[in-house]
């Protein structure tokens, strides 16, 4: 099921069933760094608190949302939105259950006197424990290698006891850490000017949800979480309140296999 929604979130999320999404994934327009055409009214606590309202009220219990943002810097200091936005889910009833960091291999050089701002907060809340957990996992370096593991209190141990510390072999997977590092600007042409990585879509998507499950994504922007989803086996609600990023988004949703896009 694909359901492409044009409108503004804040009032069309008022007309999906309270806890019947189980995955939220989102980058919402963070500090009026994107221009969002004639009728957005700046970004500001007037619109993320009462979206972070309404994504607590559409998920499920176990439900996750992730929350992908970045802070601007004006007047030589960041503005710590990003914090604030952390704090207030906490405030309402989520769990911050990882803040996770989306590095960028391929930044933009810029002028001035701090070091290049090469990352963005992958913010995890979840309404309660997770239900869904599907770790990524990534090549163990030490793949094959003996380990002896040794109780905490070794030293205290008789020398027959040690010779039965247990010898392990390092496995040749483990799992990923909190920080998901992606080439940008290498991204499939979505014609939008922030579109996050498509890859970073599927690895969250696999993370927190299973097939079949309802993936909402309320600033569907270029639409890149709702192409991960259909590509993932996933039923997507997806909602966008500009004509051109709209859609271009029903463009590639609908262009892209398998062919599940449904008016």
């Amino acid at each position: 099921m694909i359901n492409l929604i044009k409108g503004d979130c804040l009032e069309k999320m008022k007309e999906i069933e309270s806890g019947s999404i189980d995955m939220v994934l989102t980058s919402p327009p963070y500090d009026n760094l994107r221009d969002y055409g004639k009728d957005f009214t700046g970004w500001g606590d007037h619109i993320w608190k009462p979206c972070l309202d309404q994504i607590y009220r559409t998920l499920k219990n176990g439900g996750v949302c992730v929350w992908i943002v970045a802070d601007a810097t004006i007047k030589g200091s960041e503005t710590g939105t990003s914090f604030k936005q952390a704090l207030y889910a906490k405030e309402i009833g989520f769990n911050l259950h990882d803040t996770m960091i989306y590095q960028k291999n391929s930044y933009m050089p810029l002028t001035h006197n701090r070091y290049e701002q090469a990352f963005e907060y992958m913010f995890v809340f979840s309404k309660g424990r997770p239900v869904t957990w599907n770790a990524i996992k990534v090549p163990c370096k030490t793949a094959g290698s003996k380990r002896t593991r040794k109780g905490s209190k070794a030293k205290e141990l008789t020398y027959s006891e040690r010779k039965r510390d247990e010898i392990t072999t390092v496995k040749s997977d483990k799992q990923a850490s909190n920080i998901f590092t992606y080439d940008v600007g290498k991204n499939e042409k979505s014609k939008h000017n922030a579109p996050f990585p498509l890859q970073l879509a599927i690895d969250h998507i696999i993370s927190w949800s299973n097939e079949g499950d309802v993936i909402l994504d309320p600033f569907m922007g270029s639409g890149t979480t709702g192409f991960a989803c259909k590509n993932l086996n996933r039923s997507f609600i997806g909602i966008e309140m500009d004509d051109e990023y709209f859609e271009i988004a029903k463009e590639r949703i609908e262009n892209t296999e398998p062919n599940l896009f449904s008016n």
